[in-house]
């Protein structure tokens, strides 16, 4: 049933205002709406995944009445921030004072006047801004309160502090009450933990028997899984800043503890180096722009620390800059987090968090995910926006390149493996256009490391995820936000053995025997002996929804998962192959 496709020519995308600030899956609905039409060289889909609502839309906020800005009334006011925070927050900045997307300040906005700003919402431009009141998405009304509204004092959202962490920890069963040791039959090392985005929750999936162990109430559109170094113990963090602790002993694996961390968040990760393992977990947040330190074992917090600074290219300060993503390093007693507006590879040493010491690695501007190389020392992070790939050296706590890559990479964690020419490589996909760069990533090869020694074509733009394993000869490249349905339905499968080998295409949404809906296939995720490959056919919340399993051997169809309670499913952890980084 696979059939090849050879390598279709480049989807052209204008560089959108946003550093994929949204980065949870925002387009999946209940049902169909007007969407933004993308202006000239934008795929729609790219528009609708960039301008994801924030849940700050719902935080309490001030409207600070401008003189010199147009009238509005408050409840205008209130819609309209709304609608900014829904739409336009993740591009141009809570603030208003630009992401990567260009600032909104009543410096600039006021001298433009509210007729040219109606405009400018109403058809959108080239660069990127979507056409807001042309497409149906704001009406006539809304198209006008806004360009009155970016006019005004940007309002700011509430801080959130160690009083408001301590206010929303909830401590379900102390550690002293736990199991004593594993209370169930599950081989845990093969479970999933799958992302039930606009539900909530997670799906703990038993990868042997392919059945719902249990549906873990969570934050909303949990982003990653991680687990402490023992396996015991599984971390979720939804974008509405919610941690999770899920105890994988107990007798049916639930949450033991809970935790906000702020307003809005996308990573956490614990502590995994010898002599500290399980003993911190930590959580970094999108607003307020800090991080938290907390015991591994309850989620109790410790100590925050903001991540406001100087920008790493022209050493300005900017107010908001977001953690994107965090990984525990294996040399030292230290975490990686990267900060994406400033392009700050922050080295947080937890060996004494009364004294903490933090070495700041100067990378590029709008970091965002990546994941280590085979040895677990280089940790390879994308700067999405600044189209690189920085490369940070875990041991020796230094920046060792800047690899100019493709349009917007998007990694995932990457994956790992050996090319046939160039030996150890890691690869990533993107969203900007249809290229997987290939890197080279072993220091002794001079000709091929930190080099990209091959770029692939893949079926085109929208890539999110990339995938393979150590004992697989495939390399998998997902498509989920390419305009095509044929492409977003479908995956790509290289050859690694044999790279210039056309790569197969596997129709995985016409597997899952699912007929209606975008059916969008995302994140491929191996079970733990690395000869299956899990994917999401992702629906609307209303939709029906699936888990489609592919032999990596045979790249037949092996198994579909359905169940009214796989609500828009999306990421998949294995929970042995996200306890050891394998990819």
């Amino acid at each position: 049933m696979t059939t090849i496709r050879p390598g279709l020519s480049a989807t052209a995308i204008s560089v959108m205002s946003a550093a994929l600030l949204a980065a949870g899956f925002a387009f999946a609905q209940d049902k169909p709406k007007a969407q933004p039409k993308a202006p000239p060289g934008v795929i729609e889909e790219e528009v609708r995944y960039q301008a994801g609502g924030s849940p700050l839309a719902g935080a309490d906020m001030h409207h600070d009445v401008n003189p010199k800005a147009p009238k509005m009334t408050k409840e205008e006011f209130d819609r309209s921030r709304q609608i900014y925070f829904e739409r336009c927050a993740g591009c141009h900045g809570v603030l208003r004072k630009g992401a990567t997307g260009k600032p909104l300040t009543p410096d600039i906005t006021i001298p433009r006047g509210t007729d040219y700003l109606k405009v400018f919402i109403n058809f959108g431009s080239p660069a990127g801004m979507p056409n807001w009141g042309t497409s149906g998405e704001m009406t006539e009304k809304e198209v006008d309160m806004m360009a009155r509204y970016v006019q005004q004092t940007p309002p700011t959202p509430p801080e959130f502090g160690m009083a408001d962490m301590k206010k929303s920890w909830k401590l379900m069963v102390p550690p002293e009450k736990r199991p004593k040791k594993k209370m169930n039959k599950y081989n845990i090392d093969n479970i999933f933990s799958t992302t039930l985005r606009d539900s909530g929750e997670v799906a703990l999936i038993d990868g042997d028997t392919k059945k719902i162990i249990n549906i873990v109430k969570t934050g909303y559109a949990v982003h990653i899984s991680r687990l402490s170094y023992s396996g015991r113990y599984l971390y979720v963090i939804g974008r509405d800043a919610k941690v999770n602790l899920i105890d994988l002993w107990m007798e049916k694996p639930d949450n033991v503890a809970e935790i906000k961390i702020g307003l809005e968040a996308r990573s956490v990760d614990t502590s995994k180096y010898k002599g500290f393992e399980d003993k911190y977990a930590i959580a970094g947040s999108y607003w307020p722009p800090q991080y938290v330190l907390m015991k591994g074992d309850s989620l109790e917090p410790l100590k925050i620390v903001a991540t406001r600074g100087m920008t790493v290219d022209t050493q300005e300060y900017h107010p908001e800059p977001r953690v994107a993503s965090i990984v525990s390093s294996h040399f030292h007693p230290e975490f990686v987090v990267n900060v994406k507006e400033t392009g700050q590879t922050l080295m947080v040493n937890y060996s004494d968090i009364n004294n903490l010491k933090v070495t700041s690695i100067g990378t590029a501007r709008f970091l965002h995910d990546g994941g280590w190389d085979s040895t677990k020392r280089y940790f390879l992070v994308a700067a999405n926006q600044s189209h690189k790939i920085a490369v940070v050296d875990a041991k020796d706590n230094k920046l060792v390149k800047l690899i100019d890559v493709g349009k917007i990479p998007h990694p995932g964690r990457g994956a790992n493996f050996k090319d046939p020419k160039h030996g150890r490589v890691w690869a990533t996909g993107h969203l900007g256009d249809e290229t997987i760069a290939v890197i080279g990533t072993d220091p002794s090869n001079k000709k091929s490391a930190w080099k990209v020694v091959r770029t692939l074509k893949g079926q085109g733009g929208g890539n999110l995820f990339i995938k393979t394993h150590p004992k697989s000869s495939n390399l998998y490249v997902d498509t989920p936000l390419n305009p095509d349905p044929k492409i977003s339905q479908s995956v790509a499968v290289f050859d690694i053995k044999n790279l210039d080998k056309p790569f197969k295409v596997l129709p995985i949404a016409e597997w899952s025997g699912i007929k209606d809906g975008p059916r969008r296939v995302v994140q491929p995720e191996y079970n733990k002996a690395g000869d299956e490959v899990w994917f999401a056919v992702w629906n609307g919340k209303e939709q029906e929804s699936a888990i489609v399993i592919v032999d990596d051997k045979t790249l037949k169809l092996k198994h579909v998962i359905k169940d009214k309670r796989l609500i828009t499913p999306t990421g998949k952890f294995n929970v042995y192959n996200t306890q050891h980084d394998v990819y």
